[in-house]
């Protein structure tokens, strides 16, 4: 039997433009940031998660560091991401993305609980924001 996984511990975008990138998760989605360089930025997720924002093609090569080396990486085309939000808080979302002049490209409610707001981050990417309800481990109300 295998290990048990505790939980995804980063998640990782591939972005055009990191500026454009940081201002859009940053300000518009609120997140709190880390760390930040030429090639990346990263960003709290939570208590125990992190996004990483890459700059395309800055991750192709091993980089070296005084721990070990991290092996080239990268993605293409409009990957998908989804947060965990509050059910209350859809209506602040709502004027939130108004406020930024952000379209939202689908709202759908799921047939098993939970609604999700989707939306593309200035790379494309499809932001998801989803309710409990949605998966049967993500309860009706977050931990």
């Amino acid at each position: 039997m295998a290990p048990q996984i505790e939980g995804v511990l980063e998640t990782c975008l591939y972005v055009d433009d990191l500026m454009a990138a940081t201002d859009f998760y940053r300000n518009v989605l609120g997140l709190k940031p880390i760390f930040s360089e030429s090639r990346m930025a990263v960003y709290e997720l939570g208590p125990a998660s992190v996004l990483i924002l890459f700059v395309k093609g800055a991750t192709l090569e091993p980089v070296e560091t005084p721990g070990g080396t991290i092996p080239p990486h990268d993605a293409g085309g409009a990957i998908h991401v989804a947060f965990a939000v509050a059910e209350e808080s859809l209506p602040k979302w709502r004027a939130r993305f108004d406020q930024f002049a952000i379209t939202v490209a689908s709202e759908v409610t799921w047939k098993q609980g939970g609604t999700s707001l989707y939306l593309h981050d200035p790379s494309g990417n499809l932001v998801e924001l989803a309710t409990p309800g949605l998966w049967p481990n993500y309860p009706r109300r977050l931990r």
